[in-house]
């Protein structure tokens, strides 16, 4: 029975919860344990796309998360809405690192580090480099905004460590983007450590003074 198959049999499920389950957050809004709940089915399938892929069985992370496969369809009534809200999570993290980045003593190596952290999700998650480019440049796409501001985030990190002097000047967003979601999908197709050295190049060259292994100006 296929995945969306399964959230048929949710009514029994979906029927109100018991008394004493209905408490809300102050301010009204989703009841605690349903955002308990969300929140559970979230971090599992983090945990689940992040070993299967992006593709990875609903039924699994249902399964793992300790709820029945109606509690994820109400929660999430498709795959491509849990898909976005794991992706959307891991977005909104890359930008909360970059901008608490900015006050780093040395902007060229948080940047380093930063890549290193977003090229390693780009890696795990499979699929994430093309979904991250593809919503970045499409208004319509659910995963937009998110994108947007973790670009703008690292922008701002990008700019911080070249005032520093620490990353050469004619480095743009752009170009850092691109090369990070190249090396994101060498992670994904290539042994750890070729994807590692990929990435190390790229932060040799990116920072300001380093030459390359003939000598030329990087």
């Amino acid at each position: 029975m296929s995945d969306q198959q399964g959230a048929t049999t949710g009514p029994a499920d979906a029927a109100g919860p018991p008394a004493g389950a209905t408490r809300t957050e102050s301010g009204g809004g989703m009841r605690v344990d349903a955002r308990r709940n969300r929140e559970n089915l979230l971090a599992v399938a983090r945990t689940v796309m992040a070993e299967e892929g992006l593709d990875a069985s609903l039924r699994d992370v249902a399964r793992r998360a300790g709820v029945g496969i109606a509690t994820l369809y109400r929660h999430f009534p498709t795959r491509e809405a849990l898909v976005q809200a794991v992706l959307s999570d891991r977005l909104n993290a890359l930008a909360d690192a970059a901008d608490e980045s900015l006050a780093a003593a040395s902007p060229g190596a948080a940047l380093t580090a930063w890549l290193h952290r977003f090229t390693a999700g780009s890696g795990t998650f499979h699929g994430l480099p093309g979904s991250v480019l593809a919503a970045l440049h499409d208004g319509g796409s659910e995963l937009h905004g998110s994108c947007v501001a973790m670009h703008e985030s690292a922008s701002r990190l990008l700019e911080r460590a070249q005032e520093s002097g620490e990353v050469r000047r004619d480095m743009d967003a752009e170009d850092l983007f691109t090369a990070a979601a190249a090396i994101g999908w060498a992670a994904q197709h290539s042994e750890t450590e070729r994807a590692e050295r990929i990435l190390t190049l790229l932060t040799d060259g990116m920072l300001a003074g380093e030459k390359d292994s003939r000598g030329r100006p990087g």
